[in-house]
């Protein structure tokens, strides 16, 4: 049987691939050495330019922040697919740095994160675990709630 596509994956969930970020500054959106792809830090930009914002603050922010570093997954995969063509080229997911716009006393970061995790290790199973990094800032560029950058091994 043959693996269903990350792709097709997304479509059965309901969700699309939301065209590739602009960078917002002096950098480029990815970086591919030998068969490791570098992404810069996204955030959870919506369809129509806005994106999600705000600082967390208490557990009751947990679904609010689950769901922007979600988007940012898909924002993240789109631009995979930018720079290799095919999401199917995934060959694993090594490591995310998730940052979380919060209070100094918000605990939660990591749960905060799981909305990019979950949504990777759904789409690519074993490949799509990963070693992670959650952690909270004062502030994120445009006052988004999330940036989180990856690095993966892809297929040539």
């Amino acid at each position: 049987m043959t693996p269903m596509h990350p792709e097709a994956r997304l479509s059965l969930a309901g969700l699309v691939l939301p065209d590739p970020m602009a960078p917002s500054a002096n950098y480029v959106p990815f970086r591919k050495v030998g068969n490791l792809l570098y992404l810069s830090g996204h955030g959870p930009k919506l369809s129509d330019g806005s994106y999600l914002r705000g600082r967390l603050e208490t557990a009751d922010d947990i679904p609010r922040g689950y769901d922007a570093a979600r988007q940012t997954a898909l924002n993240l995969l789109s631009t995979v697919k930018l720079a290799v063509g095919d999401l199917s080229k995934v060959q694993s997911i090594v490591k995310l740095f998730g940052m979380v716009n919060a209070s100094s006393d918000f605990a939660f970061h990591p749960r905060v994160i799981d909305g990019c995790s979950d949504l990777l290790t759904a789409l690519f199973g074993d490949a799509g675990a990963h070693a992670r990094s959650a952690v909270g800032m004062g502030s994120l560029p445009h006052g988004m709630v999330v940036e989180i950058e990856a690095i993966l091994v892809v297929r040539d």
